[in-house]
């Protein structure tokens, strides 16, 4: 397969034609929606039983992951395409008060974010990730954008190719762009899902519980060279179930593993030029995602640690011979430690966990 149609058959049949604005407006009418049904009800007691609570504590994170990310065209006469950023770890600075989490995520440089560019080129990377903690319910919002891939298999296509001395193939303006929200529910009142991702609160006895969730996201995917240039927009639409649990050792310590598996639909509407001829298409897929981890830590009053491994495989079939498949297996660091909200935070939060009455 040559170079060329490799990368048009991954670029095509990438598109949903949805403009940006109504996208946001989409995304803030359901929000708007999903918080006028959750928070309505009574204040209740907090459950000093199964939990430890740090309602005054703000809580600060650095997260170190090894995740790369990778777009997989499988074809089953042997011609895959394997295009990968050029990044050694990701950075996420995360803080956690009461109900409300907030995460950005980027390469590190000064600890090795790009390796190697004069063979595999740049990539940039930036995400920027709100939760809402309301009662049982779970609500995400997402913002991502990478920029700069590399072709790994680069001597499948120029078997003469030396990449640690030539370089590899490269596409520096391979740009992707995702908007992502995600809505979940936690069955077992007496598992703490804070207990293992915002660290607002503590898990005092072993439990799991049952977390499904719906995932809805805009993915736009932009290519450019000297004689093509390709473009897609793709609105995804997944449920999913997972379960977690959270073994509690010694008061401190834990061991928390989950799996989440998701299935969905995937519309596409793609668009590309090569030589002044436009071709467009739209199609649509079954999706499915595995995902999962298991989770590692210890936790004090002011400091917690621990690592975890984690894994994300999502695929669908983009026809009989063809398969696109996005497959990650990464290593978590982190470290965090907690500390007194100041007023000027501390007390406008209060007045709208008050008035919410969750």
């Amino acid at each position: 397969m040559h170079l060329k149609n490799g990368i048009m058959g991954f670029e095509e049949n990438r598109k949903f034609n949805l403009k940006r604005f109504q996208l946001k407006k989409t995304v803030f009418f359901w929000f708007f929606i999903f918080c006028h049904f959750i928070f309505h009800g009574q204040q209740k007691e907090k459950d000093t039983t199964h939990f430890v609570f740090y309602p005054d504590k703000i809580m600060v994170r650095a997260n170190l992951n090894t995740q790369t990310d990778a777009h997989i065209l499988n074809n089953k006469s042997g011609d895959n395409l394997y295009l990968q950023t050029n990044n050694s770890y990701k950075l996420f600075l995360a803080v956690d008060y009461k109900f409300i989490g907030f995460t950005y995520g980027f390469y590190p440089k000064f600890i090795g974010g790009n390796k190697d560019e004069n063979t595999k080129g740049k990539s940039k990377f930036s995400e920027y990730n709100f939760r809402f903690f309301l009662g049982q319910w779970l609500q995400t919002v997402e913002y991502s954008k990478i920029k700069g891939y590399y072709v790994e298999n680069s001597t499948d296509f120029f078997p003469g190719l030396d990449p640690d001395h030539q370089g590899y193939i490269v596409f520096p303006d391979f740009k992707t762009q995702r908007y992502g929200m995600s809505t979940s529910y936690i069955f077992n009142k007496n598992f703490s899902l804070k207990s293992i991702t915002s660290f607002t609160e503590w898990q005092k006895k072993s439990a799991g519980s049952f977390i499904p969730t719906i995932l809805y996201a805009y993915k736009k995917l932009s290519f450019s060279t000297d004689i093509l240039e390709s473009s897609q927009n793709e609105y995804d639409i997944a449920i999913g179930q997972g379960y977690f649990y959270n073994f509690i050792i010694k008061n401190r310590f834990y061991v928390a593993p989950n799996l989440t598996v998701l299935g969905g639909i995937k519309f596409t509407n793609s668009k590309s030029n090569e030589e002044n001829v436009i071709t467009t298409e739209k199609k649509n897929y079954w999706a499915t995602a595995l995902k999962g981890g298991l989770k590692i830590g210890y936790n004090s009053e002011k400091i917690l640690c621990g690592l975890s491994f984690n894994f994300d495989a999502t695929s669908y079939k983009e026809n009989k011979t063809e398969t696109i498949s996005n497959d990650n297996f990464y290593g978590l660091l982190y470290f965090g430690y907690r500390f007194d909200a100041p007023k000027f935070i501390a007390k406008p939060v209060e007045n709208i966990e008050n008035k919410i009455n969750f």
